[in-house]
């Protein structure tokens, strides 16, 4: 007898493998928080557009350059562009003046800040507010225009610093022409730029302490000094030490405005003003060097990088909870 379609055997329709189980978790909070991502999306695609895409052109660091063949069509040379920095004739000077100028500006940026911030924090809300303009000023103004306000107080004629020695009877100072004044006013003039934002960070690290720790504090008799000292430093460890290892991530590459716009490219200067990122620019402008330039750039970069891990992995040897990463 002839098998009717009832009797045939029902064929099972195939399972489709799962998703893997961490692609549907990333999914759904995606899907949780999309309004966020939207709202996030137009600084992600100013980000990937002006820092990830320009990246294709760091094949220039191992490349013989040509405009007629273009990137892809240039020759290669492997490491040859990277014997530039070493091999020049100032290497040893401006290796050592971007490392030493880094390390004063992360140490006494974070001192000054912290202080600043623990002084803030003892003032009442209307002074705050003031302080808080005052000294963040500075850090929206152009190192262009620092320059200007540099050159004001230190030009050899008209300058306010030179007035003031002029009362005194003393001769005109030509703060230029000299290389040992500049180890302390860069550090100044840094110092004054950046503070503003720096100490903000650490104040708003302050505020967001628990108050009832200075409660109990202050009712075991603890003064303002020792409260600073033993609750507000200790909380903000873990601010100060994420900002620190951040800091090394430039360690190797020099604040280009500050040296070049500052100290106003004279060459008298040049033994304690000169960087990296200033002499390389001298390189690039006269000798149109591009393949050296691109080479330098990614090789500050991959410092830049070795450093943040190492300390962080020091941190984390050391305080697990403070690490970064």
């Amino acid at each position: 007898m002839a098998e009717t379609e009832l009797d045939a055997p029902v064929m099972k329709a195939e399972k489709q493998p799962p998703a893997p189980r961490w692609l549907s978790k990333e999914w759904k909070h995606l899907n949780k928080n999309r309004e966020l991502l939207l709202l996030a999306m137009p600084g992600i695609l100013f980000k990937f557009v002006i820092a990830y895409i320009p990246m294709i052109g760091l094949i220039l660091a191992y490349k013989y350059f040509r405009y007629d063949q273009g990137i892809f069509g240039s020759k290669w040379v492997g490491f040859n562009n990277f014997e530039f920095l070493f091999k020049a004739q100032d290497a040893i000077r401006i290796i050592r003046n971007t490392l030493l100028y880094n390390i004063s500006y992360i140490v006494l940026g974070t001192v000054a800040a912290l202080l600043l911030a623990l002084l803030l924090n003892e003032l009442n809300g209307r002074l705050i507010k003031i302080y808080q303009t005052t000294m963040f000023l500075p850090y929206f103004i152009s190192f262009v225009l620092v320059g200007y306000i540099t050159n004001a107080f230190l030009d050899h004629k008209g300058g306010y610093l030179n007035t003031i020695i002029g009362w005194f009877g003393f001769e005109p100072h030509k703060w230029y022409l000299e290389t040992t004044p500049w180890i302390f006013i860069l550090p100044l003039v840094a110092l004054w730029k950046g503070i503003g934002f720096s100490t903000l960070v650490y104040y708003a690290g302050i505020t967001g302490i628990n108050t009832d720790y200075y409660e109990a504090a202050r009712l075991d008799g603890a003064s303002r000094i020792q409260m600073m000292w033993r609750i507000t430093l200790p909380l903000l460890k873990p601010l100060v030490i994420i900002l620190f290892i951040l800091g090394l991530g430039n360690i190797f590459r020099g604040d280009f405005g500050l040296h070049y716009f500052v100290p106003n490219n004279v060459g008298p200067n040049f033994p304690t003003t000169d960087i990296i990122d200033t002499y390389v620019y001298r390189a690039l402008t006269k000798l149109g060097d591009i393949n050296s330039a691109a080479a330098v750039g990614f090789l500050q970069s991959v410092v830049g990088l070795i450093t943040v891990v190492s300390a962080n992995f020091l941190v984390r040897r050391a305080d697990k909870d403070n690490a970064l990463f």
